[in-house]
Order: C-alpha cells, then sequence, then structure tokens
C-alpha cells in the first residue's frame, strides 16, 4: 500500500458486527456517505446499545477481527482486556484493523447514545446486510454539537444532502441497498 493510504473495507466490520448480533447504529461520516453526501471517510463509525451483553458481543466481534487501540503505549496494551466491561468504562474508542478504523462513541456529541439514535434511525441495506444508520438530522445535530474543525468542513455537504432528500419526497429507500462506500 502506497505511504499516506488508508485501508478501509467496511464490508468485513460489518460482517463481523452483524455475526455477533452486535446493536449498533452506524454514524458519522459513513452514515452520511451512505445517505448519499459526496465527501470520502475512511472509517466505520458506530454507536452500540450500550446493554453490558452487547458489549460483550461487540467485544467479541473486535477480538474476531483482531482490533488493536489505536495510539495505546505497548507497556498498556499487554495488560488491556477487551470485553464488554472496559468498553463500557469509557465513552469512544478507535481501534484499528486489518480491515481499517473501526470508531465507537457510546455517547455521540450532541445526542443521548443508541436510545436517542435508533429512533430515527433507517434500515439499509449494504454489503448483503440490513444495518441501522443513523438519519442524516442526527449526524447534522451530533457534527455540530462536536464543533471540530473536520466537522465544521462538512457540514455544507450535510445539509445540502439533507436539502436534496426533502426535495426528493419522503424517504423511499428504507430496505433498499445503499450506494456504495468507498474502499
Amino acid at each position: 500500500m502506497p505511504e499516506g493510504a488508508r485501508l478501509f473495507r467496511p464490508a468485513p466490520l460489518l460482517q463481523a458486527l452483524e455475526a455477533e448480533g452486535v446493536r449498533y447504529v452506524v454514524i458519522g461520516a459513513t452514515a452520511a456517505v451512505i445517505q448519499g453526501a459526496t465527501h470520502v471517510t475512511f472509517d466505520l463509525d458506530i454507536c452500540p446499545d450500550r446493554e453490558r451483553a452487547n458489549l460483550d458481543r461487540l467485544a467479541a466481534a473486535l477480538r474476531h477481527l483482531e482490533a488493536r487501540v489505536y495510539d495505546m503505549p505497548s507497556e498498556v496494551a499487554g495488560a488491556f482486556q477487551l470485553d464488554g466491561a472496559t468498553l463500557a468504562n469509557g465513552s469512544a474508542w478507535k481501534f484499528l484493523t486489518d480491515h481499517g478504523e473501526l470508531d465507537i462513541a457510546l455517547d455521540p456529541d450532541g445526542t443521548r447514545g443508541y436510545k436517542d439514535l435508533i429512533r430515527s434511525a433507517v434500515d439499509t441495506e449494504v454489503y448483503g446486510l440490513t444495518i441501522k444508520v443513523a438519519a442524516l438530522e442526527d449526524v447534522i445535530r451530533s457534527k455540530e454539537a462536536a464543533d471540530r474543525p473536520r466537522d465544521r468542513a462538512v457540514l455544507p455537504d450535510l445539509r445540502r444532502t439533507l436539502e436534496l432528500k426533502r426535495l426528493s419526497g419522503p424517504d423511499d429507500r428504507r430496505g433498499q441497498e445503499a450506494p456504495p462506500l468507498r474502499s
């Protein structure tokens, strides 16, 4: 792989989550791209249900993917226990896998987590899987609340995408194949 290139193959990441029965909502840039936003993303962002058994299933999926916590010092990595209890003790995690980055936000900015996001999430077909994708309005709300330079940079694209969705009429994409993710 050329220097500076970032690997992103979301299909195996989603398949691992689905295989373990993890309850989650795809959020962030990935959710926006699935719904037609034009910017590019190189990681999969999810918000899992905080229930302990679900976090245990998420940890199992991460172990299956041989996920490593991003930028963890080697002296800490040896003692790190990847399990539901550990995941519950954080609010955001960045994992590296052989398929790309998987970012986990238990409390995405501007939301109350999974129970908040699942209410408006859209069932979307991608890679032969039916996944829950955060509503574009929720992605925008979270990016506005985060207020980081990278979030502010994509807000015009997200707002334009939302306006185009509204002009095209009611969302009739439920259960339909999403546009391809760039990988």
